[in-house]
Formats: C-alpha cells, structure tokens, sequence
C-alpha cells in the first residue's frame, strides 16, 4: 500500500498578514484549520510540518504524535526570501514516502473531499507525475496599455464560451520523489491540472483575502450546524 505523507511548511512570520498562520481564524488558529482536514484522510500516513515556530505550534496545542511531525526548519533555509523548493527537498531527503502532498495554512477551506479527490485523481493514473491545483477562469482580460488579451471587443461572445485559462492556485500540490529530483521542484514534468472548487480556493495573502476567508469560515460553520440540528 502506498505511503502519502503531507507536507505543511509553516513559519513563524509573515509580512502582508502579520502572525497569519496562528492568528484565530473563526474559533480555531489558522494553521488548525487545512490540519484537520488532513488528518481527517485516512490515505493520509503522516503530516510533515516544517517550521521556524515550533514553540508556538506546542502553546497553540499542536501534539506531536505518529501522524504529526513537527521538523525544526534548519537555520539556513529561514528567511522570506529562501525558496519553498529548498524546504521542499530538504523534507523529501528526510522523510520517505510513495506520495508527497503539500499544502499552506493558508489555503484554509480546503476540505477533505476536495484532498480526497485529488489523491485519487492521482495516485491512480500513469500518466501524469505530479498535479497542481487551478482555478478555471473565463473572462476578458486587457493588458495596461488597453489592448485585449483573449478576446475582440469588437465582437462579444459570452464569458462562458471564451478559451478557459487556469490560474495556479497553490492550494495543493502531489508528486513523488523521482519527479521533484527531474526539475527540483514540486511541478514534474508531466503535471495534470486539478481544478479546486472556488469556494475552497481561497489563499490568504492579503488583508483582504484574511476577511474573504472569515466570512467563508463562519458559513461553513453556520451551515454544519443547520445541517446538525436539522
């Protein structure tokens, strides 16, 4: 049987969203909140943090456990500027796996459907050697000179029967050992696009995106619980 171990890099600071990753996202850290979900996937074998922040994943209530390992980030790969591939392979040298999935705190409302699905997506094919999460977005784009991208002002069509374009979203990422050594880098060669749902996708990277993801959050919760007493 397969080995998935989950990648979640996680530091201590952070410049737009100061204290991001512990910062109370409705009632739970963030960090806690993509955690869950994680752990929730019986595929998942174990969760790999790698982290500058140790002592304060343990006073948020972060147990270690045979699921959850917490990785002291080596002092040369700290900083804002030191590549996420670094930390990357510096986990891959250490910690063995069949599959690598790696995932942020700060994608937050992804669910453990959404993971579920796209390891199966995955892991059952040959074709592809690693997968990354988009969003699919149909709508007319213009240069900042005024000049269009994708479409003809001139002669409208619907939004919805323009040529799609897939935007990286970062929330999820799968691939194995042998395809990160091929471009050192956790996008293989032969990668299948996955396209997350909108709702889920949202990656907390400004002021803004914190606010989008608490409204999101408190409906979640609102609507678990109609559903609970219902």
């Amino acid at each position: 049987m397969s080995k998935i171990v989950a990648l979640l890099p996680m530091k201590a600071n952070s410049e737009r969203v100061k204290g991001k990753n512990f910062r109370e996202l409705a009632g739970k850290p963030l960090f806690q909140w993509i955690l869950d979900a994680l752990l929730a996937n019986s595929e998942i074998d174990q969760v790999v943090i790698n982290t500058d922040a140790k002592h304060i994943l343990l006073e948020n209530g972060l147990v270690e456990s045979e699921r959850v390992v917490i990785r002291e980030r080596k002092p040369h790969l700290c900083g804002d500027l030191v590549s996420m591939n670094l930390i990357l392979a510096d986990d891959i040298e250490n910690v063995d796996a069949d599959f690598y999935l790696m995932t942020h705190t700060t994608n937050p409302l992804i669910s453990k459907q959404t993971i579920n699905s796209a390891i199966n997506a995955f892991v059952n094919q040959e074709q592809y050697d690693s997968l990354f999460s988009v969003n699919k977005i149909q709508t007319r784009f213009y240069r900042e000179d005024m000049s269009p991208v994708n479409h003809d002002p001139d002669n409208l069509i619907r939004t919805q029967d323009l040529e799609p374009w897939f935007e990286e979203n970062s929330c999820l990422f799968l691939f194995t050992k042998e395809s990160f050594k091929k471009t050192n880098a956790r996008i293989g060669v032969r990668p299948m696009m996955y396209q997350t749902p909108k709702l889920e996708s949202v990656d907390i990277d400004e002021p803004e995106d914190w606010e989008l993801a608490c409204a999101l959050a408190e409906q979640l919760i609102n609507k678990k619980s109609e559903e609970s007493n219902s």
